[in-house]
């Protein structure tokens, strides 16, 4: 119960921004998190951007009262789960993929291949693949997929919006992605 008591004594110097519980805090929990962020496709300075997003979540929530200890490590598990999913977030964004593929394609060319030419073509033709099969599918799958992949809805906000069930949503877009996996592999 003592270290509970601790967690308590912990947030409520951090909602009175004392400057040493914030700082020990940042640096007891930076390695673990950059840690978990280079393991996963990240680098130095996005682990660290990643980080201070985190802990300024954290700090602003504790400062709202949204967030309370339930055992003796709870602090640094939000934390670092808070970090987890800004770091999924940033992963899944269409930024990173962009900046990846132009980071890999910057890379093959520095290797000195020839081919780079031909790689960006057949990328290029298999990107028009899929849009060209995007627009056969029917207008209420191009709705879903739309609403889920590029304006990042909730499958719940995307069952209200169709006026169904959340597992009939994830259903519906399952086989939407089948529809056109199908129509693309059709056009290859």
């Amino acid at each position: 119960m003592t270290q509970l008591t601790a967690q308590w004594e912990l947030v409520s110097k951090i909602k009175a921004n004392n400057e040493l519980v914030l700082k020990q805090l940042y640096q007891s929990n930076y390695k673990k998190i950059e840690g978990y962020i280079l393991k996963n496709s990240g680098s130095m300075p996005q682990a660290k951007d990643i980080y201070q997003e985190a802990f300024i979540t954290v700090w602003k929530n504790i400062k709202e009262g949204k967030f309370s200890p339930h055992n003796e490590t709870a602090l640094q598990g939000y934390l670092y789960q808070i970090a987890r999913n800004k770091w999924t977030d940033e992963l899944r964004s269409s930024r990173f993929k962009k900046t990846n593929s132009l980071e890999s394609f910057h890379q093959f060319s520095e290797n000195g291949e020839e081919n780079t030419t031909s790689l960006f073509e057949e990328k290029e033709q298999k990107i028009a693949l899929a849009e060209e099969a995007f627009q056969k599918i029917g207008d209420e799958c191009k709705q879903l997929l739309s609403q889920f992949y590029f304006e990042k809805k909730s499958l719940r906000d995307i069952a209200a919006l169709f006026n169904i069930g959340e597992a009939s949503a994830r259903n519906k877009k399952y086989r939407c992605i089948q529809q056109l996996k199908e129509l693309v592999t059709n056009n290859e």
